[in-house]
């Protein structure tokens, strides 16, 4: 008490590892923080809904992921016909906070990947990069700021574009050596690292319908 408050309060990041669900980083007005972005599958017809106060860039994030995602099906184990039988809820929490850009697109595509395989995601990894159809991982702006946010929430590895490799020497030295720092280059790369375990067939994932509800409001692929 006698510091006074302190100036963030730790954000609500588990680090188990989850299905479904991946760790981003953001850069905000106030510095950096995580993102926990979640994502559930249920029995439909292909429509993806899209909740979180997204804007317009973060949601062309996802429709690239969900589309990396689909032609990458066959090398990730997931059913290739997922985008007609099954639809998708993605959401970023506090949904009263806007959140844009486009620096969200892995871990919005590894989320995705984890909830149509049933693989878990590293719980102790967060991530930022912007993602492409080819599935190419693309150099993000305020590493620094996202780098200390993964730092105070405990999280061990963070991913980054390999373009963002040669600011890392900027960061500061308790950083540094307390968060293991991994530059890639493709999805390929981040899959290879942060998913778990093997692939279980989509028809067999538990169906949570109670976790999509209002997907009556979702909006077509």
């Amino acid at each position: 008490m006698l510091l006074g408050v302190a100036p963030y309060d730790p954000d609500d990041t588990s680090l188990e590892d989850k299905v479904g669900v991946a760790t981003g980083l953001a850069y905000t007005s106030v510095g950096g923080e995580t993102l926990e972005i979640e994502v559930a599958v249920v029995r439909g017809r292909g429509k993806v809904q899209l909740t979180g106060t997204l804007g317009d860039v973060m949601k062309e994030s996802a429709s690239a992921a969900l589309s990396y995602a689909r032609s990458r099906a066959a090398a990730l184990g997931i059913d290739r016909d997922f985008h007609r039988s099954r639809d998708l809820h993605v959401h970023i929490p506090a949904g009263a906070t806007p959140k844009d850009g486009p620096s969200a697109g892995i871990a919005i595509a590894t989320a995705v990947i984890s909830a149509l395989t049933g693989r878990p995601v590293r719980g102790d990894t967060a991530m930022t990069g912007e993602i492409t159809l080819r599935g190419r991982v693309l150099p993000i702006g305020g590493l620094k700021e996202k780098s200390v946010a993964a730092h105070r929430n405990g999280i061990a590895n963070v991913i980054i574009p390999y373009g963002n490799a040669r600011e890392l020497e900027e960061l500061p030295a308790e950083v540094l050596a307390a968060v293991h720092f991994h530059p890639v280059r493709t999805m390929d790369e981040v899959m290879a690292f942060v998913l778990r375990g093997v692939a279980a067939p989509l028809a067999e994932l538990p169906i949570n319908t109670a976790a999509v509800a209002g997907a009556a409001a979702s909006v077509a692929h």
